[in-house]
């Protein structure tokens, strides 16, 4: 396994069946590409032009209540709607389209402006798991929502339009096609074992102890074995939970926990607020069961190569597969070994 690790070769995602192409030897080369400036930004804890800080108006003219923890409102610019006609195309093996409804919501994490998930602490961080919960719950029950994605972008090169700490809620008529790729993975695993796919690898993980970054008693981060982007990580319970209806109030609290020591090393690992997108992965709500699947959340950092150095996917990733050059256990190596401490707490 480690002479395989040393040189190129490819990686499959138990989770979507597509392979990634690693190539470890090229960490070597030379690097003239553009450099990023991520260098922190210095904001006050209360921004009176920021429209998502307590007491200002917000772009649609109503104004935010005084709140001293979470804040969930309906996003004033929401890429789906409840309300849009049930039109489609007409039947056609060349061109199918159809509307799609839904509806999108807005969760500040914290009244302050200045602060990350990261320099939450794991109480307020706490909060917002109940809400995200409450809000499956919720979305789950509205009679055409058939998937509820929750996630967050963080910082300004991952397209976030407000550095206020905040995440989003999308409820779509069906399920995305990540997740209905993901699906049909699980799906066929469980049917041929018995057991969840994630339940498997992550106690594989844990005894290996090679990607593994944090745990505790109910949740594990790990660096995933067929990892697309250096520092990319999976988010997981050791136990099967379909979705975050499933979870206790000891699940919640557990998950926070990760959440604050993962991110922490995030920012460590460069001294800066790290940017990433993150979502979670969990059952669709049709009103079916779904023993199959294995709630997980996804941290995708959009950084190839270093801190400052960004490289998207082109060339070769955009048409044959995506190909990375940081090894997933040289990468959870470099996360375990950070401080659980933010570097400002320092």
């Amino acid at each position: 396994m480690d002479d395989i690790f040393k040189t190129p070769h490819r990686r499959l995602n138990p989770l979507t069946g597509e392979w990634v192409l690693v190539s470890p030897h090229r960490l070597n080369r030379p690097w003239q590409g553009k450099v990023e400036d991520l260098s922190p930004d210095n904001r006050p804890a209360y921004d009176p032009k920021c429209y998502l800080c307590p007491g200002n108006k917000r772009a649609d003219g109503d104004t935010n209540p005084n709140y001293d923890s979470t804040f969930l409102f309906t996003n004033d610019f929401a890429a789906l709607m409840p309300d849009t006609p049930r039109l489609e195309m007409p039947d056609s093996a060349l061109f199918n389209a159809q509307a799609e409804r839904g509806i999108c919501r807005v969760i500040c994490f914290s009244p302050r402006h200045d602060l990350t998930v990261a320099e939450m602490d794991v109480p307020s961080i706490e909060r917002v798991v109940r809400l995200w919960k409450e809000q499956y719950l919720e979305l789950g029950a509205v009679d055409f929502v058939q998937y509820v994605q929750i996630f967050e972008n963080k910082g300004a090169i991952m397209g976030c339009s407000n550095p206020h700490p905040h995440g989003q809620i999308w409820a779509t008529e069906t399920v995305p096609f990540e997740s209905m790729r993901e699906n049909e993975r699980l799906l066929e695993y469980f049917a041929s074992r018995g057991h969840t796919l994630l339940q498997d690898y992550l106690a594989a993980e844990l005894d290996r102890d090679e990607r593994v970054i944090c745990s505790n008693d109910l949740w594990a981060a790990v660096v995933p074995f067929w990892a697309k982007w250096p520092f990319e990580t999976l988010v997981a319970p050791r136990r099967p939970i379909a979705s975050m209806a499933d979870m206790t109030a000891d699940d919640e609290r557990a998950l926070a926990d990760i959440m604050k020591r993962l991110t922490v090393r995030y920012d460590n690992l460069f001294n800066v607020s790290f940017p990433y997108t993150m979502g979670f992965h969990q059952a669709p709500t049709d009103g079916q069961k779904h023993p199959h699947w294995h709630m997980h959340a996804h941290f995708y950092p959009p950084l190839l190569r270093s801190s400052t150095v960004q490289k998207f996917m082109v060339g070769f990733e955009m048409l044959a597969m995506p190909q990375r050059d940081i090894t997933a256990e040289h990468a959870a190596q470099r996360l375990r070994e950070l401080s659980e401490t933010h570097f400002n707490m320092k």
